[in-house]
Order: structure tokens, then sequence, then C-alpha cells
């Protein structure tokens, strides 16, 4: 499935850095089919308090280690809204390795998502 979708998308490995930004200004939560925005950690901790998720550096850490409920996490995470990159994309129609944009960046990720957080 990743060869049909991989000439639209990038992908890599971001660090806690990045995933604590993408959280902190683009998370929101889906609740009864709703998009709520992760400002109070009572909302978290009504949802994944019993599995010891209660504010959302815990999310966080469960989202960044890919812990044991790492799947109840991301399904209770709205998916992220980012903006295109700020100074465009270079050439959205050749692989990364080719100077491009879409494909495997790897740590390179980091890069990207601060120009699109």
């Amino acid at each position: 499935m990743l060869r049909i979708a991989e000439p639209y998308i990038a992908w890599g490995y971001p660090n806690l850095k990045s995933i604590r930004e993408l959280i902190y200004k683009r998370g929101f939560a889906k609740i009864n089919k709703q998009r709520i925005p992760l400002n109070d950690n009572s909302l978290i901790e009504k949802r994944l308090g019993r599995r010891g998720i209660i504010c959302i550096e815990d999310l966080i850490h469960e989202v960044f280690t890919v812990g044991p409920h790492f799947k109840k996490v991301t399904n209770y995470l709205w998916p992220f809204k980012l903006n295109t990159p700020t100074g465009g994309w270079r050439k959205k129609a050749n692989h990364f390795v080719d100077g491009g944009d879409f494909g495997n960046r790897e740590l390179h990720i980091n890069k990207l998502l601060r120009k699109m957080i």
C-alpha cells in the first residue's frame, strides 16, 4: 500500500521535539466524532486515564516510544492538518533521494515538519 501512495507523501522518523511541537500546536482530540482542541488535561484523563495516560506529556511519550497503548492514543488524536512548507516545495514530482520532496526522508522529516507547523 505504501508503494501506491509513495509519490504523494513524505515520511520519516521524527524526534521528540517535533512530536511535542506537533501535538501542542496542532493536536486535537476525537471525541464523539468531533474535533476538540487539546487545551485541558482533563479531556485526556477522562478518555485515556485507565491506561495510565493523564496529561499531554504522557500522550507525547506514548506516541514517541510507540508504547503499549499507541493504537488507542493515535485513534484518540484527530489527524493533523498541516500547512504547506514555508518557502514552498522544491520538486513535488521527484523522490527525496533525487532532490525532490516525496518519499522516505528519515531524520530530515524534522526540518520539513518545522516548516509546516
